[in-house]
């Protein structure tokens, strides 16, 4: 545990990849491999257990820690596991002889708490946060609620595997190889380190559900647009909706997002009318609230998100379905070193074999290519999702038709190009502590535009602002607060941002009746009254545009 708590410590406070890459792959030589796989799925985000709840902790700090003082190092500090950690009373002189024990390696951690009761989890964390040092208590409480983040993506950790494989092993090992096999090996990944150090085969994945790591593209610039053509390049929508694999065969079927996250139980109605004895196969596509031909808004479909279990009503009142624009098997075939203009031909031949089956094409859409000759057509073709404010269509996708599907972000291959955003002035209301390198900065916003002579809330944002604009409007927070709700300040409703959005629905979660879709900081109107920020009439004629 203390190798484990020196490990993040130094990663969370290195912002070089390549220093980070560097201070892993030495943790990883000198690390016995039960102890180091608990840390990648730790830094990877993919166990999938808690070892306690953030609930406990709260509960155990609250009862040594004067609450007032809590409340005021929490607000101050804003995050919870840093604050415990500081705050966590030092053990008495008469248990030093308690603290000086060693702690038990990650291994033993991880079981002791796996295989423990409700009141056993208690006591065995009590007695760890009383002998540890606050780094070390951080790094616990993290790892026990799920929460650590610290700044090395899954793609960058897949890197480091490749490269630490390579160092110790005569076998070539990519990091492609490496996420081929992510999602059918599990933490602590002793199969894994096998390969990787040239005791054992590739681990073998065949029989198992597993996810492919997604090709994902660029957003275009101006010079990038000029490049593009229709001989050699595809247009297609770009739907507003979630990412998704779907993965069939004879060994099951699954929905996954475009993270690894096995997302089936939340849309088993998706799932339940493909028969995964007919149909194998890898697709890629976009997860939408689809009611057969209809495609309904994004805001439909964020109320299906997060439900692990959703209700029959829920499903009927809102059924989703998937547009397919891509295929990275079928029928067993790997069409991954195939071009898009093959793999699309693939594709669309397999769905018109499908089309016999009534209930599966009511789920399942195919994405067609856009026909333009030039770029003024290609203009024209985004001027429509423009000028469209349906909720389902995003912009344009560009797609080179010799591109193969390369695990990331290739460049120069696929391009987004987003419809403009729309915008609206509204008033600043309430100021919140962000989370992170962000604790110290009032930097989560919510803001609200004017119903007669009274402010309503419309959305919340943190983003769109640099950092020289965060330092001016956490002072200006500061200095214009009149009145708290614990964490959350109010301001006086004097400053005036321009929010940029991608789209406005009606909603009857909010006291607006409608919330902003992607709402960001798009500029800072200090010269603008805040009395001439727009109506919330402005945002309801959107709607009802």
């Amino acid at each position: 545990m203390e190798a484990f708590a020196k490990l993040v410590d130094k990663l969370y406070f290195t912002s070089s990849n390549l220093a980070k890459s560097a201070i892993l792959r030495d943790y990883l030589r000198t690390t016995p491999t039960p102890d180091k796989g608990w840390a990648i799925a730790a830094i990877a985000g993919t166990l999938n257990f808690d070892l306690f709840k953030r609930k406990l902790i709260k509960d155990l700090v609250s009862a040594r820690v004067d609450p007032v003082l809590f409340d005021l190092s929490y607000d101050y500090v804003g995050e919870m596991s840093e604050t415990v950690a500081h705050l966590w009373p030092t053990p008495s002189s008469k248990e030093d002889k308690k603290t000086s024990k060693q702690l038990p390696s990650l291994d033993e951690l991880v079981n002791s708490f796996k295989h423990s009761n409700k009141q056993q989890v208690e006591e065995i964390l009590v007695e760890l946060l009383d002998r540890m040092t606050a780094d070390q208590r951080w790094a616990l409480i993290k790892l026990g609620t799920r929460g650590l983040r610290i700044g090395l993506s899954a793609r960058l950790l897949k890197k480091v595997l490749a490269e630490y494989a390579n160092e110790l092993s005569q076998n070539s090992v990519t990091t492609e190889d490496i996420e081929r096999v992510w999602h059918g090996v599990e933490p602590p990944y002793l199969d894994l380190f096998d390969w990787l150090e040239g005791k054992a085969d590739k681990p073998d994945v065949s029989k198992k559900i597993t996810f492919q790591p997604v090709m994902l593209a660029h957003p275009i610039g101006p010079h990038e647009l000029t490049q593009i053509n229709s001989q050699c390049w595809q247009a297609e929508w770009k739907y507003d909706g979630i990412r998704v694999q779907l993965v069939c065969n004879e060994n099951g079927k699954a929905l996954f997002s475009r993270t690894g996250d096995d997302i089936s139980g939340s849309f088993p109605d998706l799932l339940e009318n493909i028969d995964e004895n007919n149909i194998s196969g890898v697709f890629d596509g976009e997860l939408l609230a689809m009611k057969e031909k209809q495609i309904n808004s994004f805001n439909q479909l964020q109320q299906r998100l997060n439900k692990n279990k959703p209700s029959k009503k829920l499903m009927q009142e809102i059924p989703v379905g998937m547009m397919l624009y891509d295929a990275l098997f079928i029928d067993g075939i790997d069409l991954r070193g195939q071009v898009l203009r093959q793999r699309v031909l693939t594709l669309t031949d397999w769905f018109k074999k499908q089309s016999i089956q009534p209930p599966l094409i009511k789920l399942l859409r195919l994405s067609e290519p856009l026909r333009f000759n030039n770029l003024r057509e290609l203009h024209a073709l985004r001027d429509q999702a423009n000028t469209s404010n349906n909720g389902f269509i995003e912009g344009l996708m560009l797609k080179n038709s010799n591109s193969l599907y390369v695990a990331g972000r290739p460049k120069g291959q696929w391009y987004k190009w987003k419809r403009d955003a729309k915008l609206v002035d509204a008033v600043i209301m309430y100021a919140q502590r962000g989370h992170g390198k962000r604790s110290s900065f009032y930097s989560d916003y919510t803001f609200g535009c004017w119903q007669d002579d009274k402010l309503l809330p419309i959305g919340k944002a943190y983003s769109g602002f640099t950092d020289d604009e965060l330092k001016q409007i956490d002072k200006w927070v500061r200095n214009n607060t009149i009145g708290r709700f614990g964490p959350v300040k109010e301001v006086k409703k004097e400053l005036v941002f321009e929010v940029a959005f991608d789209s406005v629905h009606h909603s009857k979660r909010h006291k607006s009746g409608v919330a902003l879709r992607f709402p960001r900081i798009h500029r800072i109107r200090w010269d603008k009254p805040a009395s001439e920020a727009d109506l919330l009439t402005t945002l309801i004629l959107m709607v009802e545009e």
